[in-house]
């Protein structure tokens, strides 16, 4: 193999990922702002926001953690959020095993690293780039980084924008949460057969949740989904 085509790391490549991320800027700071804001309206603090933001850097298992939200935790709660981030995280895995050709002869801490600031945008970014014969793990590692700033920022913006509202339902941010997830299908949308998994999804969500307390609603629904998926191909 000739050294142009070796996995290899520089500060150069750390740029070129950085600017490689622009284009995700305005998703990543609305989806952001957005997740600060219910926070805030959520009762939750400053430190507690900027932790979920930091430690768990995934939108959709922030905004869900959100509604399960507890003032006081019990083992069961805290189960219960550890599962449903889990599932809703799960995809994760497979984002990750691609990258096992490109990373394996890296670093184990900076394997580590990439992998914890792996998005499905720093992840479009990096296979895109591997795929034109780029080979600097700089780059991936770069993107992830920049875009992981750019959320705690707006996630610090969205935050104090929700607290300085007194009453939010007057302005209609109690509603943030639902809008969002409902404008997040829309580009989704293929056609009426594969959206059938996520009317499945919708109906065994409702039927468990008028007949389990709790939140096994949420994995209900998500397993039945992915079962549904797989029926139908």
């Amino acid at each position: 193999m000739s050294p142009a085509l070796r996995p290899h790391f520089s500060t150069a490549g750390l740029r070129h990922g950085a600017r490689a991320a622009l284009p995700a800027f305005p998703g990543f700071i609305m989806f952001a702002v957005a997740f600060g804001t219910a926070a805030a309206q959520k009762g939750l603090s400053l430190g507690e926001t900027l932790g979920l933001s930091a430690f768990v850097y995934a939108g959709a298992s922030q905004m869900v953690g959100l509604e399960i939200w507890q003032q006081v935790w019990t083992p069961s709660t805290i189960l219960t959020i550890m599962t449903v981030t889990a599932i809703v995280n799960a995809r994760m895995i497979l984002l990750g095993a691609t990258l096992q050709p490109w990373l394996r002869d890296e670093p184990l801490a900076r394997t580590t690293l990439n992998l914890f600031l792996l998005t499905e945008a720093s992840w479009l970014v990096g296979t895109r780039y591997h795929g034109e014969g780029g080979r600097d793990v700089g780059v991936l590692l770069g993107c992830g980084i920049i875009l992981w700033l750019v959320w705690l920022v707006a996630t610090l913006t969205g935050f104090f924008a929700g607290a300085l509202v007194p009453e939010p339902r007057r302005f209609g941010l109690d509603l943030v949460m639902p809008i969002f997830f409902g404008v997040m299908l829309v580009p989704l949308w293929k056609g009426a057969k594969p959206a059938l998994p996520w009317l499945v999804a919708g109906i065994v969500s409702l039927i468990v949740h008028a007949l389990v307390p709790g939140y096994v609603f949420i994995i209900a629904g998500a397993l039945a989904g992915v079962a549904a998926g797989m029926l139908i191909e």
